[in-house]
This record gives structure tokens, C-alpha cells and sequence, in this order.
């Protein structure tokens, strides 16, 4: 990320570098890493950072994408290592030691929505891209992002944001300490009209995190309170034809009835005492969506709206324990159990017109469980070469009932209920070698796998056809490896570069007509990755991240072996300010190259550029802030999509291939106003 942060403490018997210390920024991890494609970043950094989105504080990721092609309340769309991970599949999250990706999702299988995170309560982020590390399992293919929240503030602070197109927010947060620990409390509530033309979002986002704290002899007890509550309007991708042809500007929209209401409410705790580790948590989550990709294709006369509905309880937890060995050289064995159950209500897809069921075209009730036991062994073999060793085993289980017995078109859904269950053996480990006190280099490997949807695994016939219908494998694996290094070129520059690759034996590819995914064919992906972080010196720092992919489905078919929307270049770079007379700043662009959507490569999206800049000043008490989204009023897309639809005004039973685009919001600016309390 932004900034440089050497080693604040030099390894035993190393020469010790000079260091520039700055507080929150990324660690570099010579010593401690598994990978070369593994960081820490913290509070300080994101504070720099201008955000358009909350789920933009995945993009602290190397090589990470945040998109949207629907409205602020809707889960965002993720780009990593060539995969459109679509809302989260591949790509495991988790905050507080709760998992974010839901399975068997209305939406799509791994729905990563990251609107219930109130980005001044990071503490810290951790990601980890590859599978190379044993306490991840299931969405693990492409990598995993771990943000904890903060314990406490020295401080309480109210801030208050407005900006173009009716944007309000209000934070309140403060810290109240007694005798039994430190309490957090963080309260935020978010307005927003939005820029497009014949649709108001009113987002009306409300957010809260009660969290206590207690400190003990050798750890520490947290348990924490989080609700979360939303309601939009959206303005979803549309066909270029409709722009070419005057019927909307980019800006438009061709249902002006889309969007949803979504809340999630959870209890969890966490602790740590000496060589034990564990967390548990309860989250209830609740959705309902309305979409419409292809306008009148299915219907003619009361378009091709849906809702799409989900309704679940999610507990489970974690307990480890480590054991260190004695002797010459360092040796620890780490052992873990997790335990996850999603207990889902309904998970269902409703035909509907002005956000009015119609039709009922499936409904189901479904109970997924899973548990997960690791072993992995940390050793030292010289004071040069160290290893990491893992093994995971996972067993899923799934049940599905049927709700409906038939549904409106007449379609006998009760043979979809079923059992399946699977289970798989993972292996993962490191090679890291030590060339000097500045460079480490890294060989890993890794098995991964992501889960499938409960529905897949027990189908049998088509919900909307009636035919029959194929059912897909519960547990997908994925397996890869990588050659990396990071260290120092200079005591003002680390770096890392990463070289990897990655199989999967099946992908899941959007679908525009029934606006889902489905499982596909195996899949490889190659590519390299590069970081560089500069500190010009203690208030002046740029970073640099750029990542290449070339992604393939394995057998060659006649339609073409390119993945849809995979991109193969990523570009993020920053240069970034902290005076100490109170002035702050960072300007930051953001490029992704253009990527197939078709598998024969005949169609292509355009690059997408973007610039953010954010100026603040901070004197006593007052933190005065200023971002200017959008710097360069850029129309680029933020997604594109290549399928068949039908407007209005196309030929009756016309069903024509085009791209589907989500513009990129236009410039914006909104100023914030702190107070320390």
C-alpha cells in the first residue's frame, strides 16, 4: 500500500537496517510471511485513502478490483488474479472472525456484501492471495481478506460528510473505559440520492458496532454487537444499444423499479489466552432484490423483473491451539477445529413487476453445514531456510426442501429436495530461504476449493423449462503454486514479486438471462505480480502495484477456452502526503485493462481509468477533509457484460446479443467535517 514501513524490529544477528517507522501503514513481513503475496495493512493508511464505496477497502488487496453494477446497497463486484470473483466467490472474507461470503445465496454462491463495515473501525486488514495457508478453506482459491475491527480509540470523534447528489453521513464514535475493559461504540447513518438520471437510490444505511474489551494475563476477550440495516433503489447495467439509440443516456435506466433492502444483525466473540485461540459467533442476515438484466426478452408484456430473496441464520466458530517445540531450532504446531451452519428460511426466485410478485418460480428452504480441522507445522531449519506445512480436511453437508411442490408454470420442484454431503483433503506448504538481513524468497503450494450452491448439488429438473436437469459437484477444487521474494532495494523501498499459477476444476460464469451463475469447465490461470512502496521521506510516499494475468479454460471447445471478464492487467499507484504542520493528501489512479467477454475473444470490454484525490487538514480537534471522486469526470465502465436482451422497442421476439455496462459514477466531490470529542 501507501507507504513504506520497514522493519521496526531487526532479526536476531542481523545487521540492523535504518527504519522509517510510520505508524498503520503495511508491514512488510520479512520473517513472518508464508508467501510473497501475503500483507498487513492498517487504520493510519485507510485514513489516506478516498473511498467511493465501503467495499472499496478491498482494494488494499494488490491487484484487488472493487466494482459495482447495481445500486450502493448491493454487494460489490470483485476482480482478482483473473477471476470475476462476481460478488465474492473465490475470494474468502471475513470480519471479526466471522465469515462474510454466503452460501447457497439468493444472489450468487459466495455474496460478499461488505455494507455493514464502518471503515473508521479498521483496525487492521490482513490478506493472504493463494491457498498456501491451512486455516483457510472453503472460497479460498484466488485468496482471503481478514479485517478486525478496532478495540478501542483514544479519542470519540463526530464527523459529518456531505456531498453532490444528496450525500450525508454522520459518524459518532467513542470509547468508554472501566474497571472490566473498553467499550467501542460506532454509529453511522448514510443518505444518498445518487447521479442517475430518472432514478433516486435513496440509500437510507444504518450501521452499529457496540464492542467490549478485556485484557487478559496473557491475551485478551472481545465480544461485539453489529447491526446493520439498508434500503435503495438501483440503476443496473444496460444494453449499449439503448444509449446508441438515444432510449437512456448512460446515466439511465429501462426499470426504474430495481433495487432492494438487505440488514444483518450478529453477536460474536473472540479470545486469545496463551497458546489457545478461539471465536464464536451468531449473525441473521435477510434480503430482497429486485433485478432486471433482460428487460422484455422472457416477457414482452410485463418485462423480465425478479426478486430474489434470502432469509438465513448463520453460527458456527473456531478453536486452535499451538504448541511450541523445544529445542535448537524453533519448531511450533498449530492445530485448529472450525464449525460454520447456515440455517436458511428461504432462499428463493420470484417473478415480479414493480416490485410485485407475479410468480413464484422456485422457493427453497435449505440447512448447509460444514466443519474444517487443520494441522500446520512452522519449523526453522537453519538460520536461512524455514518451512510451512499444512494439512485441512472438509466436510460439507447439505439439505434442500423444496417449498413450493410446483411452481407457477406449472413445474413439479419436489425431486429438487434432496442430501448430498463431500469432503476433501487439502495439502499446502512454504519453502521461504533468507537470502541476507534485506530479501526473502518464497516457494509455495496450495489446494483450495469453493463450495458450490446447495440447489446445484440436489437439482434435478429445470425450474423454469421443466427438463431435465444436471447436478453439480458440492466441493470444487482448486490447486496452485507460486515463486516469490519481497525485501529491501533500498532502506526507503521494499518490494515484492510473485510468479504464480492456479487450476480450478470448475468455474462459475455469470449468467444475464436468469442473473445467476452456473458451474462451467475447468480453468487454469497464470500471471506475476509486482509491488513497490517508496518513502521519499518521512512525509512523502508513493506506492506502486501492477498485476498480469492470462486466464484459459483447460479443454478446448468450439465456442473458444477465454474466461469471461477476466482481466489480465491491473494497475494501482498512489502518492501520498502527511505534513507535520497538519496537511494531508493522496491522489490515486486505478487501472484494468480490457478483458474477453465472450469465450472466443470476438467481444472485449474497454480499459478502465480512474483518479481519486483526497486534501485534509488537521489542527487541534478539527480534521477538515476533502475528496474529489472521479477526478478526471471519466465515462469509462465499471463493468461489462456481453449477453441477449429485448427493450421495448426492439422487433417483437427479438433476442439481441449486446454489451451491458454499468457506468462508472460521475466526478463527485464531498467534503468532511471531524471534531475530536
Amino acid at each position: 500500500m501507501l507507504a513504506l514501513l520497514c522493519l521496526t524490529t531487526p532479526l536476531a544477528g542481523a545487521a540492523e537496517l535504518e527504519t522509517i517507522v510510520i505508524e498503520g501503514r503495511q508491514v512488510n513481513l520479512l520473517g513472518q510471511a508464508v508467501s510473497a503475496s501475503e500483507g498487513v495493512v492498517g487504520q493510519r493508511e485507510l485514513q489516506l485513502r478516498p473511498l467511493l464505496r465501503t467495499g472499496e477497502v478491498l482494494e488494499l488487496v494488490p491487484g484487488l478490483v472493487v466494482t459495482q453494477h447495481s445500486g450502493t446497497g448491493k454487494a460489490n463486484q470483485y476482480f482478482l488474479r483473473g477471476f470475476n470473483l462476481d460478488h465474492g466467490t473465490d475470494f474468502a472474507t471475513w470480519v471479526d472472525a466471522m465469515p462474510v461470503n454466503m452460501r447457497s445465496h439468493g444472489h450468487g454462491q459466495g455474496y460478499t456484501d461488505l455494507n455493514f463495515i464502518i471503515p473508521e473501525t479498521i483496525a487492521q486488514l490482513t490478506y493472504k492471495k493463494g491457498a498456501y495457508y491451512a486455516d483457510i478453506g472453503d472460497f479460498s482459491g484466488a485468496g482471503s481478506a481478514a479485517i478486525q475491527t478496532l478495540s478501542h480509540v483514544d479519542h470519540g470523534s463526530a464527523l459529518l460528510t456531505a456531498g453532490a447528489d444528496s450525500y450525508y453521513r454522520l459518524l459518532l464514535m467513542d470509547d468508554l473505559a472501566s474497571a472490566s475493559g473498553d467499550t467501542l461504540f460506532a454509529l453511522e447513518a448514510t443518505r444518498y440520492h445518487g447521479p442517475w438520471r430518472d432514478i433516486d437510490e435513496q440509500l437510507d444505511k444504518t450501521n452499529l458496532l457496540i464492542k467490549h474489551t478485556v485484557t487478559l494475563d496473557d491475551g485478551f476477550f472481545s465480544a461485539a454487537l453489529m447491526a446493520y440495516d439498508n434500503s435503495w433503489n438501483s440503476a443496473d447495467q444496460i444494453p449499449q444499444r439503448a444509449v446508441q439509440q438515444g432510449i437512456v443516456d448512460e446515466l439511465g435506466s429501462l426499470d426504474s423499479d430495481l433495487g432492494g433492502n438487505s440488514s444483518r444483525y450478529s453477536l460474536n466473540a473472540q479470545w486469545r489466552q496463551g497458546r489457545w485461540q478461539g471465536s464464536g459467533y451468531w449473525l441473521r442476515y435477510r434480503l430482497n432484490l429486485w433485478s432486471n438484466f433482460t428487460y422484455y426478452l422472457d416477457n414482452p408484456l410485463q418485462g423480465d423483473q425478479f426478486e430474489q430473496v434470502d432469509k438465513r441464520d448463520v453460527y458456527g466458530g473456531e478453536l486452535s491451539y499451538t504448541l511450541a517445540a523445544a529445542g535448537e531450532r524453533r519448531a511450533t504446531d498449530r492445530f485448529g477445529l472450525q464449525l460454520r451452519v447456515d440455517d436458511i428460511a428461504e432462499v428463493g426466485l420470484y417473478n415480479t413487476a414493480q416490485r410485485q410478485r407475479l410468480a413464484a418460480v422456485r422457493s427453497d428452504a435449505i440447512e448447509q453445514a460444514s466443519v474444517g480441522a487443520y494441522w500446520e507445522n512452522r519449523r526453522d531449519w537453519s538460520a536461512q531456510l524455514r518451512s510451512v506445512v499444512g494439512i485441512r480436511y472438509d466436510y460439507h453437508q447439505f439439505r434442500v426442501r423444496d417449498q413450493l411442490g410446483r411452481n407457477s408454470a406449472g413445474v413439479e420442484l419436489a425431486a429438487n429436495s434432496g442430501e448430498r454431503s463431500d469432503a476433501l483433503f487439502s495439502v499446502k506448504g512454504s519453502l521461504i530461504y533468507r537470502f541476507d538481513n534485506a530479501w526473502d524468497g518464497y516457494i509455495s503450494y496450495g489446494q483450495g476449493y469453493h463450495s458450490n450452491d446447495a440447489r446445484g448439488t440436489t437439482i434435478t429438473v429445470d425450474p423454469s423449462s421443466g427438463l431435465p436437469s444436471q447436478r453439480v459437484d458440492p466441493l470444487v477444487r482448486s490447486s496452485g503454486y507460486e515463486l516469490g521474494a519481497r525485501g529491501f532495494i533500498s532502506d526507503k523501498l521494499n518490494t515484492s514479486l510473485a510468479l504464480w499459477q492456479l487450476s480450478l476444476d470448475s468455474e462459475l460464469l455469470f449468467v444475464g438471462d436468469a442473473g445467476n451463475t452456473e458451474a462451467s469447465r475447468g480453468s487454469w490461470r497464470r500471471g506475476f505480480e509486482l509491488t513497490g512502496y517508496y518513502h521519499f521521506n518521512s512525509q512523502v510516499s508513493a506506492d506502486l502495484e501492477y498485476a498480469y494475468t492470462d486466464a484459459r479454460f483447460r479443454d478446448a471447445q468450439p465456442e473458444g477456452n477465454k474466461i469471461p471478464g477476466a482481466l489480465q492487467q491491473v494497475l494501482q499507484a498512489g502518492l501520498n502526503i502527511e505534513r507535520s504542520d497538519g496537511w494531508f493528501g493522496s491522489v490515486r489512479l486505478r487501472y484494468f485493462g480490457e478483458r474477453p467477454l465472450l469465450e472466443d475473444g470476438s467481444v472485449h470490454s474497454k480499459p478502465t481509468l480512474v483518479w481519486n484525490l483526497r486534501a485534509g487538514w488537521q489542527h487541534r480537534h478539527w480534521t477538515l477533509t476533502a475528496d474529489l471522486l472521479n477526478l478526471t469526470d471519466s465515462d469509462d465502465h465499471d463493468i461489462d457484460y456481453y449477453y441477449a436482451s429485448r427493450l421495448a422497442s426492439d422487433s417483437e421476439g427479438a433476442a439481441i446479443e449486446d454489451i451491458h455496462y454499468h457506468v462508472i459514477e460521475p466526478r463527485t466531490l464531498r467534503l468532511s467535517m471531524q471534531r475530536q470529542l
